[in-house]
């Protein structure tokens, strides 16, 4: 298995990586928790990494590209889910040109659909505890007080990136930048379409499904 995840924010990308990973015993590949690692671990490429950092720059795709490449040939990882990256077709395009050079090129891109008007729902709905970080959802999944955990008793509130507005910007930048990688995996014939909504098991069984076709 060596797959990428698509989808916007809130489609559920990182519950569906987790719940593969455990299936099928893949590597989860997110370039969030490489980068911390590598950095903490002061290998060359987390080197780099911390150098730009510590400079106010953003990590390049190419720095990317070697924590992912690192992995690979390092961490001897055969069957991968890739989350939260490649995040525009540039990004796609030296992803392939990297896993053709080593042999392990990508089976499919699997994107989670779901409406807009279900993520707003899904984000703009989302309340955290303060305390235990339990996660709630006021359209879905509501504590039993409102605004009390009902785990700990904390306190619950709705994070800044949570609002409606910095969802439309979210989802925005979505469409701009990352919507694109659609029809760029589809037409190399790796886009594989699953329905977001619904139940968890609905959905896992439909990914299984569109992995095997």
């Amino acid at each position: 298995m060596r797959i990428v995840l698509l989808g916007a924010p809130g489609s559920g990308k990182g519950t569906q990586a987790k719940r593969l990973v455990a299936r099928h015993g893949a590597t989860q590949l997110s370039t969030g928790d490489l980068l911390r690692a590598a950095v903490a671990a002061g290998t060359p490429t987390g080197v780099r990494a911390k150098a730009a950092m510590d400079a106010g720059a953003l990590v390049s795709d190419d720095i990317v590209l070697a924590l992912i490449r690192d992995a690979l040939e390092t961490q001897g990882v055969r069957d991968f889910i890739l989350d939260g990256f490649p995040r525009n077709t540039a990004q796609a395009q030296a992803l392939e040109g990297m896993l053709g050079g080593l042999g392990q090129p990508l089976e499919a891109a699997v994107l989670i659909d779901v409406p807009e008007a279900e993520l707003r729902r899904r984000i703009a709905g989302r309340r955290t505890c303060r305390q235990c970080g339990a996660i709630y959802n006021v359209y879905t999944a509501p504590s039993r007080a409102d605004g009390v955990c009902d785990a700990c008793g904390g306190e619950t509130y709705q994070r800044a990136d949570d609002t409606e507005a910095t969802v439309d910007q979210r989802l925005a930048t979505y469409r701009a930048q990352t919507a694109p990688l659609i029809e760029w995996y589809a037409g190399r014939g790796l886009l594989r379409r699953v329905d977001g909504t619904g139940a968890v098991a609905d959905i896992d069984a439909a990914l299984e499904r569109a992995l095997a076709g």
